[in-house]
């Protein structure tokens, strides 16, 4: 085959490159920097991360996605150029066939820019497929069986809720709480208890390090710096995991509420089936802990995390692009 196919999961805070045969390929954080001045871009991926916060005025770095879908064209469009050059090398015989996994609730026009940004990026034809189809496919979810399946798909920007049943979505829901929204409760409830204001990439740590959706018998600690808000000078405080279970109660609410609306609109037969499968949780931020426990309590059904739930929904793209046809009914725009 000399047409390369290339499946991405375009997320907020990360971008995956599947390739067939090959397997990921890129797993970096989708940030971009770049020059104020030329409005040249300096650098893309994990190096770009490294200088959130930390730059001079003459440099933005920003994360061109926000909530999952596209918030600055042009910059997502050179982060996908690069990460297709990263893949596949900068010279090439033949434009690639691209697949992008995209969030359910999506808007045609958010759909469209999309496209537009795959084509700009030298792609020859592209798709766009439901994030919640390529989760299951990548967590090894029979998707075509007459059986419903409930996946929640929770990445950096939005948690993802459909039954799938015969290779399509039978209910879904889909709302704006993911990593990025965890982080920004983490950090203004540390600014509220302890007069310390952190970063995003600090609250990221801390919700990886010592982050808990319920209370723990026996607490995590983890110790902060920050910058006091009342002298102004860097402090260090003790941080645990009942902080940002606190910190989280919020959107955890919101979470539990949209996964409930969605099992209500399921016809009786998908939920009975729901019920004896359990629910399958992916996604990067389905990590946190005890959060499979929470949605468990809170529904009345089992919930269990996907393996490698980072990368189920790159995965589930690159079976879905080598299997077009078995999955055309999936797909929902091409260009």
């Amino acid at each position: 085959m000399l047409i390369k196919k290339v499946a991405i999961d375009l997320g907020t805070t990360n971008v995956l490159v599947y390739l067939p045969k090959r397997g990921i390929v890129v797993n970096e954080p989708s940030v971009v920097a770049i020059s104020k001045d030329d409005k040249k871009v300096l650098a893309v991926g994990s190096e770009a991360k490294e200088m959130i916060g930390r730059t001079p005025d003459t440099i933005i770095a920003e994360r061109p996605l926000k909530d999952g879908v596209i918030a600055n064209y042009k910059t997502t469009e050179s982060m996908l150029r690069y990460f297709i050059n990263r893949a596949l090398g900068a010279v090439r015989l033949f434009r690639p066939e691209v697949m992008v996994a995209v969030p359910a609730g999506i808007t045609s026009t958010e759909r469209r820019a999309v496209i537009d940004a795959a084509m700009a990026a030298g792609a020859r034809a592209a798709y766009i497929i439901k994030e919640p189809i390529v989760a299951a496919i990548g967590a090894d979810v029979p998707i075509g069986s007459a059986s419903g399946h409930m996946i929640i798909d929770i990445g950096g920007g939005t948690a993802e809720i459909a039954v799938i049943s015969l290779g399509g979505i039978v209910s879904v829901g889909s709302v704006r709480i993911g990593g990025t929204r965890f982080d920004t409760s983490i950090a203004e409830y540390v600014r509220r208890k302890y007069n310390l204001a952190i970063g995003d990439r600090t609250a990221e740590q801390v919700k990886i390090t010592v982050g808990s959706a319920m209370f723990m018998n026996k607490p995590l600690e983890m110790d902060v710096k920050g910058r006091d808000m009342i002298t102004g000078l860097p402090r260090i405080v003790k941080v645990s995991s009942d902080d940002t279970t606190e910190a989280l109660q919020h959107d955890m609410e919101g979470l539990v509420q949209a996964i409930k609306d969605v099992l209500h609109k399921t016809p009786p037969e998908l939920s009975a089936d729901v019920m004896n499968k359990g629910i399958i949780m992916s996604g990067g931020s389905g990590q946190l802990r005890n959060l499979d426990e929470l949605i468990a309590q809170a529904t009345g059904v089992a919930c269990y995390v996907a393996d490698e739930p980072l990368l189920c929904v790159a995965k589930g793209t690159g079976v879905a692009l080598e299997n077009l046809d078995s999955y055309k009914r999936s797909v929902l725009a091409t260009k």
